[in-house]
């Protein structure tokens, strides 16, 4: 697995896996629905390592079918699901921790 080179807060905290890559770009792309390759290639993991859990994902109400389109389904986090609350939660809670770190940076002295 390449190292990605810009990682997110969320990443550089918990590691750099696919699970992790995956769940970033979710988290990331909220709003959005992507079939499986696309969220493989916006993740930069590779499409059969997804395949090695996102089918558990699916099972477990982390992630839920939006819609067919063609032969693809597509899929998006739910919102709904008490985990994924808490992983949105704490990547607020680790946006914000970093903002207050760098205004504290630059605050200017009276």
């Amino acid at each position: 697995m390449q190292i990605k080179k810009n990682k997110s807060l969320f990443l550089g905290h918990f590691g750099d896996t696919p699970k992790l890559r995956v769940m970033d770009f979710l988290i990331d792309n909220l709003m959005f629905d992507y079939p499986v390759t696309e969220i493989a290639r916006g993740s930069e993991v590779s499409y059969n390592s997804l395949k090695l859990f996102f089918s558990d994902w699916i099972k477990e109400g982390i992630v839920i079918k939006t819609r067919k389109i063609g032969k693809s389904d597509y899929y998006k986090l739910n919102k709904e699901n008490t985990f994924v609350k808490n992983i949105i939660k704490l990547d607020w809670i680790l946006i914000k921790g970093n903002l207050l770190k760098e205004s504290e940076k630059i605050a200017i002295p009276a």
